[in-house]
């Protein structure tokens, strides 16, 4: 007769619990490796804590800024802005960059997007846009507020540049953040020639917002 082997409860018990156990010790390797990883990227982010580019308009040339009728706007705007970055370790991939020109709350050119590049330590850059708004529907309000501002000698205008930033440490990249610039000018006027070619020399400091 051949023999039979039939193996206990007890033996099959043992073995499912075997199984369970380096279910879970893999779990947990896994799981440490995981962890490790995280952690060491934390503290290399926290001990680089890289810091928010910097932004300074150098030169507004405002070429046209007037009214085809009482709601609709025309204007031309070129715009020098710097870049600069603080950070001693860190680089920084500038993506998907736009300009706009606002006044009054209301916008007054379209947006222009700028070129993306990539920005290494400390280094600084300069960004040049043209702005421009060819019958932009706009509040009536605006051609008063207008007015009121070449009557006063001078107008406040407001750059904000829109985009996404990532991150660069040796060959790490970090995913894109937000990033939120504006910059606020004020621009001299004078009576004899309200509508025409302005100029101004900045050195504005703007915010930003990660």
């Amino acid at each position: 007769m051949s023999q039979i082997d039939i193996k206990s409860p007890k033996h099959c018990a043992k073995k499912g619990l075997n199984l369970n156990f380096l279910k879970k010790k893999l779990f947990k390797i896994l799981s440490t490796l995981v962890f490790s990883i995280l952690s060491l990227i934390l503290l290399i982010w926290f001990i680089l804590h890289p810091a928010k580019p910097q932004f300074i308009i150098q030169e507004i040339d405002v070429y046209q800024l007037n009214f085809s009728s009482p709601h609709i706007l025309n204007s031309s705007i070129e715009i020098t802005l710097e870049a600069r970055n603080p950070n001693q370790r860190v680089g920084i991939y500038y993506d998907e960059l736009q300009a706009y020109a606002s006044y009054k709350g209301q916008q007054i050119t379209l947006h222009t997007p700028i070129p993306p590049y990539y920005q290494g330590q400390q280094d600084s850059n300069l960004i040049s846009a043209s702005l421009v708004g060819n019958g932009l529907p706009v509040s009536p309000s605006l051609g008063y507020e207008l007015g009121r501002d070449h009557a006063s000698g001078k107008m406040i205008l407001v750059f904000k540049f829109d985009g996404r930033i990532r991150w660069k440490v040796a060959s790490w990249v970090s995913g894109s953040y937000r990033i939120n610039v504006n910059c606020v000018t004020i621009l001299p006027l004078t009576p004899l020639n309200p509508t025409g070619y302005l100029s101004s020399k900045q050195g504005t400091q703007c915010s930003t917002d990660i």
